[in-house]
């Protein structure tokens, strides 16, 4: 087996677009798997020596698509400005066919609405001129806007693999075409079945190109979630050699080259500290607040922020081979395997399309076996064609989407992808990241414990004059605390690394750290080290105070869970979801967070990539799966989820990874969510069963004569109508 050979494809658009390259890829002989990704539109293909990426690209084009082999990646910029691109374009033709169908829409259906408006047509323009004018604007639609759908529809005919661009091919042909003759051989119609439906053919278009302009929009997502992951990296690092330091390309870097890093700079790549000690700020890995302690020997990771000391690390993994690059990896992956939910309606198509072009051809034959003549066996037949048109079928989703989405951004829910309001409704747990998340992501002071004959300012005080210098974040913690009071000149301040801080405060001795580091000191910290322990255990951060030589009391720093956070969780347990919490922080901190907000599963101390695999394994447990998260660390696994939701206060990279996004950032939206996706569902379900419902009854009147194609199109309207209407009652939508 060789290695995986890499294909760009172009013009895919759903998921059946997706099965139909991968058949053609795996038809080629000596194949043994192809997977295609719709968001990276790549194709990866394992195949036997001797298979060329000429015979797959043969293949791809083959099956309607084009094909080019992609040896060396594209940037991820590149593929974000692409994405935008083609998403313009789609945007462009939408508008397009929307100015030119108006003027059809208002000629030909203004007329029939107002007779006023009728008789002054006829008097201006006359049937003919009003005929010609409406026919040239709609062949300008499908030949100008419309000409992709035609291309993709006829191209799926051809492959026996119709899907609903065949569907809107077939439908809108067949109203165009009768129209057509209708305009240029009034005599050989009946004057009772002499109409026009260019209106229709037109407005079909229109609306099919508005959908997929959406869906542009949201398939740009994850090519600018990942542009941004790879922009955490430095472009250039400051390389130790033999002449001295100079600055190279990061990319460049190999493996074992000594590199310098600046207090306040990212880390080029992954790499072990060989001269310095620092404060390491890993809230990209870990989404954690508080920096890490790093010291000779310790590994560091490439994208982490040094915040404090001077630092020279070896390069121990560059380029593919490091974190970051996992991460990007791991998001490209999981956003390319989710399925939209269109493919529910092409995958009804395959038959459709075959069984009513068959419909028509039996009722153009059967009309004509029983004498009905020519005439009426081609009314009967287009009337097949027209009522069996795709409108209502095609708007029974997006329009449901469409109105949830906007009901949805009034609530302050960003509904990125449509789909994901489907797939909530399949999910049986909630999974949610803890820090930024659950909690508010910023340390402060919880407890203040004194020993006896001290005040709590005096403490206080003299604990925040002494960290005031400080950068650490239990240091901010307690300045913080200290707002309003008088902090006393401070002198001789020393920090110890890992262990604490002493300072002379007004001619007394004042040290806060580590239980160990008061003992080496030479004070004894048993009186309080229950407390210790218990605080410990819950979660929170401690530091022994001493003052004067004489233990003084301690200090507790933690996260504190949202205002709002506890109610949320338990309206989800209501609605019958269970819970589970997915964090990089310490386990004895998650369990205690979990006990509180009455969370089942906890699992802790895992990295972005681990996040995803736990994932995994809640899916394998419970079904599909909800991930909440709001940091970088979170993207992988808010790309994995089969839906993603990401805090508004969040970071960028978390909001382009996720599938919906809470603006306010405030937990009790996702209830709201959950709520507004179910009601969707349901609304998507009815107008699915009115439109089958809609073809099924009326396919047959008009096979056997009693439907004109003038009340086919009445019928088709008023089925858009019908599940046009029932999705915007989604507007009155309340939580």
């Amino acid at each position: 087996m060789t290695a995986p050979m890499t294909l760009a494809i172009s013009g895919m658009t759903c998921a059946s677009c997706v099965g139909r390259v991968e058949r053609a890829l795996q038809a080629v002989p000596g194949v043994a798997q192809a997977a295609v990704n719709l968001a990276t539109e790549r194709a990866e293909v394992r195949a036997a020596p001797g298979v060329t990426l000429a015979a797959l690209v043969e293949a791809v084009d083959s099956a309607g698509f084009e094909a080019a082999p992609l040896l060396d990646r594209a940037p991820p910029e590149d593929l974000s400005a692409k994405r935008r691109a083609e998403a313009a374009d789609l945007r462009r033709d939408a508008v397009r066919a929307a100015i030119l169908s108006v003027p059809v829409i208002v000629l030909g259906m203004g007329a029939h609405v107002i007779p006023a408006f009728h008789h002054w047509l006829m008097a201006t323009l006359g049937l003919g001129w009003n005929a010609a004018l409406q026919g040239a604007l709609t062949l300008l639609v499908m030949l100008g806007p419309g000409r992709r759908i035609y291309r993709i529809g006829f191209t799926t005919l051809r492959h026996a693999a119709p899907d609903m661009n065949a569907l809107v091919a077939v439908g809108t042909l067949a109203a165009f075409g009768f129209s057509a003759l209708v305009a240029l051989a009034p005599g050989l119609i009946p004057e009772a079945a002499a109409h026009l439906y260019f209106e229709a053919a037109a407005t079909i278009i229109t609306l099919v190109l508005v959908g997929r302009s959406l869906e542009a929009r949201a398939k740009g997502r994850a090519s600018d979630a990942i542009a941004k992951l790879v922009g955490l990296t430095p472009k250039t690092a400051r390389v130790r050699t033999a002449s001295g330091v100079e600055e190279r390309p990061v990319a460049s870097l190999a493996l074992g080259a000594q590199i310098e890093v600046r207090p306040g700079e990212r880390v080029p790549v992954d790499g072990i500290v060989r001269e310095g000690t620092s404060l390491i700020d890993e809230s990209m890995l870990t989404g954690e607040p508080l920096p890490v302690a790093k010291h000779l020997g310790d590994r560091i990771t490439g994208g982490t922020v040094n915040q404090s000391g001077a630092l020279v690390i070896e390069a121990v993994a560059v380029g593919a081979d490091t974190v970051l690059a996992q991460i990007v990896r791991s998001v490209e992956a999981a956003q390319g395997g989710k399925l939209p939910i269109q493919a529910l309606a092409d995958q009804v198509a395959r038959w459709f399309v075959p069984a009513i072009l068959t419909i028509a051809l039996l009722t153009f034959a059967g009309t004509l076996a029983l004498g009905g003549g020519l005439t009426a066996a081609l009314v009967n037949a287009v009337a097949v064609l027209i009522v069996a048109c795709p409108c209502a079928l095609g708007l029974a989703t997006p329009a449901a989407i469409m109105v949830g989405i906007g009901r949805g951004a009034q609530l302050g829910l960003l509904v990125r992808r449509g789909e994901a309001l489907q797939q909530m409704t399949d999910t049986k747990l909630v999974a949610f990241d803890k820090t930024g998340t659950l909690t508010q992501g910023k340390p402060v002071l919880t407890d203040l414990i004194l020993q006896p004959g001290f005040r709590r300012d005096q403490i206080l005080a003299a604990a925040a004059a002494v960290e005031a210098q400080s950068e650490h974040p239990l240091a901010r913690a307690i300045v913080v605390a200290a707002d309003g009071l008088t902090l006393p000149p401070v002198a001789g301040v020393t920090a110890h690394p890992g262990r604490g801080v002493v300072g002379l405060v007004a001619g007394a001795t004042v040290l806060l750290g580590t239980e160990a580091f008061l003992v080496a000191e030479g004070i004894d910290p048993s009186p309080l080290s229950g407390e210790a322990a218990n605080l410990s255990a819950a979660g929170k951060g401690v530091l022994f105070i001493a003052h004067g030589g004489q233990l003084a009391g301690l200090v507790a720093v933690a996260d504190p869970i949202k205002p709002g956070a506890a109610a949320a969780l338990a309206a989800l347990k209501a609605d019958g979801l269970a819970l589970a919490m997915i964090t990089g922080d310490r386990e004895a901190t998650a369990r205690a967070i979990a006990a509180e907000l009455g969370i089942d599963t906890v699992i802790a101390g895992v990295l972005p990539t681990g996040k995803t695999a736990a994932l995994q394994r809640l899916r394998a447990d419970h079904g599909p799966v909800i991930f909440v998260g709001d940091g970088i660390n979170d993207a992988p696994a808010l790309a994995e989820a089969d839906v993603g939701l990401a805090l508004g206060t969040g970071t960028d990279i978390a909001i382009d990874s996720a599938d919906l996004v809470l603006m306010g950032g405030a937990l009790a939206g996702v209830p709201v969510a959950l709520r507004l996706a179910r009601a969707t569902l349901r609304t998507i379900r009815q107008n699915l069963f009115w439109a089958f419902a809609y073809n099924v009854a009326l396919i047959p009147l008009a096979a056997l004569g009693y439907l004109s194609p003038m009340l086919a199109a009445g019928a088709m309207a008023g089925s858009s109508l019908f599940v046009l209407g029932n999705a915007l009652r989604l507007r009155r939508f309340s939580a």
